[in-house]
């Protein structure tokens, strides 16, 4: 019954995002839209959630009858210092989503209104510890741009749209509703934005199957780690999932990321907040993570999952000093210049903890090409540090159809061997693309932890044998394939053959009695 409520809501606010993408659409388009609607969500919740604090605090000391929201701004100020240490940030009751869209119709500047309060909820976190993870929230809501009309009129007619949107979703009180409403909302705006916007969309974004898969790969076992990390972290899907599936509790000093784009960064950081993650249990950053990365002091991490960008072009040898980075040199040479990725790959083995568990998504050519590649994957194998490399259906990514692979690293391995597994039919086909199932997930789980030789699905393979074979990880390589062709018996066929031929035979004499009769009687 629990579940069937979930649905329902969960279906009901499915539809009142779309009914608001119908509402704006002509004006911003697709993947422009959802930073307007993403940003409008988040500035509700932290008007919720500020004020379900407070008020929850009155009413626990028996002031039943209070509601921030109808506080003066005047006797508000003094909560602010100790709503900046406890939340990180501050907004007065005038400035809160509630009061904004009780006022909203009839505010001829309500563009400048909402952007004087969205610089005051930064700003209130000037010179505090929050402060970075506050800072620009905000700079994808431009409630000045012509994307959503050419004058002032037009723009405020549509940003009411938007808070009214916004506030006909049921997300119910942030902290009870049966679905993570807020946290929902946003991953059914990214999913439906990728699905739509091609590679666009796609890079910032990895299908919650694939998230799923990945962390509890990285997690077997655990049931609680110091930190969990991802150096391309895009829009935070994977460092959530492992909020989901330990439980953000479980996570003790809490989540890191760093990603290069501004605006993914930005929502990263909005994502973490509409999934309850307090300021003081994330960081992320906003930098080159192969060139600067910027978590030297939280490393080394338990836990890290990552699916970076596939060949992208880096400085590699072009920056000497690149091959005396420690994350780097004990491989003796860098990842090519027109291919990062197992740049990657190191950078998160070096930041990876003895006891932990790297899961990385990757593209196929690394596993198999020669040069420095070849050199890095030797580096890998020789030193005992793949656990296990993992063939993912095609099509399961958005705007990619490449049959990606996953390497799973780890530092204290029990034994000298990798393990392969081709996962290449655990999927489900859903129109043009394919799609991992919670069965297809716990089937691939179970070949994983199990770590056997298993007829067509997987082969533990020494890492002598590897290395003999070039340093080859392709899962095809070691992992046969089943030969679904229909078996043919050529002793029954050669058989039916001659049977056939002889059926033949006899009937080419018939004929030839029917026609040397015909000859006879016309004669």
């Amino acid at each position: 019954m629990a579940d069937n409520k979930k649905e329902i809501e969960r279906a009901e606010l499915h539809r009142t995002i779309w009914a608001i993408a119908d509402e704006m659409r002509g004006s911003v388009d697709g993947w422009d839209f959802k930073s307007y609607i993403l940003g409008m969500l988040f500035y509700r919740y932290i008007s919720e959630n500020i004020t379900a604090y407070i008020n929850n605090g009155e009413w626990e000391t028996g002031n039943k009858d209070f509601s921030y929201a109808d506080l003066s701004d005047n006797v508000a100020e003094g909560a602010r210092e100790e709503m900046v240490s406890v939340k990180g940030f501050f907004i007065l009751p005038s400035q809160l989503f509630e009061n904004i869209c009780k006022t909203c119709d009839s505010d001829p500047n309500l563009n400048m209104t909402l952007e004087g309060i969205f610089s005051s909820i930064e700003n209130s976190a000037k010179g505090t510890e929050s402060e970075d993870d506050f800072k620009g929230l905000f700079a994808d809501l431009d409630v000045n741009s012509n994307k959503l009309g050419a004058t002032v009129i037009k723009r405020n007619e549509k940003l009411v749209k938007l808070l009214r949107g916004v506030q006909s979703m049921k997300l119910g009180d942030y902290q009870s509703n049966t679905i993570d409403a807020f946290g929902d909302a946003y991953e059914y705006l990214m999913g439906m934005y990728a699905s739509n916007a091609g590679k666009s969309g796609g890079e910032y974004y990895t299908p919650q199957e694939v998230s799923e898969l990945l962390t509890k790969l990285a997690t077997v076992g655990k049931r609680e780690v110091n930190k969990v990390y991802d150096p391309a972290c895009g829009s935070g899907s994977l460092l959530l999932k492992a909020a989901k599936i330990l439980g953000k509790d479980n996570v003790r000093q809490g989540f890191y990321g760093q990603e290069i784009n501004l605006t993914t960064y930005n929502l990263c950081r909005i994502n973490m907040f509409l999934h309850d993650i307090d300021y003081d249990k994330f960081d992320i950053a906003c930098e080159d993570t192969l060139l600067s990365p910027m978590h030297w002091d939280d490393e080394p991490f338990e836990v890290i999952v990552s699916n970076p960008p596939y060949s992208i072009k880096w400085k590699g040898d072009d920056d000497i000093t690149l091959i005396n980075d420690p994350r780097f040199s004990p491989a003796g040479v860098l990842a090519p210049k027109s291919k990062a990725d197992l740049a990657f790959i190191m950078h998160s083995l070096s930041w990876l903890a003895t006891n932990g568990t790297a899961a990385i998504v990757c593209f196929p050519g690394v596993m198999y090409r020669s040069g420095a590649e070849k050199k890095i994957r030797q580096y890998l194998i020789d030193n005992n540090f793949v656990d296990c490399i993992i063939q993912l259906p095609d099509n399961l990514f958005f705007g990619t159809s490449i049959a990606t692979c996953i390497m799973v690293l780890k530092k204290a391995k029990k034994d000298n061997s990798t393990l392969f597994i081709d996962a290449t039919k655990e999927c489900v086909k859903i129109t043009n693309s394919n799609k991992l199932t919670e069965e297809n997930i716990q089937n691939i789980l179970d070949v994983f932890t199990s770590r056997k030789d298993k007829e067509y699905i997987s082969k533990l393979v020494s890492n002598k044998e590897i290395g003999e074979g070039d340093y080859n990880l392709s899962v095809s390589t070691y992992v046969e394939q089943e030969d679904t062709r229909e078996k043919v018996d050529i002793h029954k066929l050669n058989a039916e053959l001659k049977e056939i031929v002889e059926k033949e035979d006899t009937l080419r004499k018939e004929i030839d009695k029917i026609i040397q009769g015909l000859q006879s009687s016309t004669e």
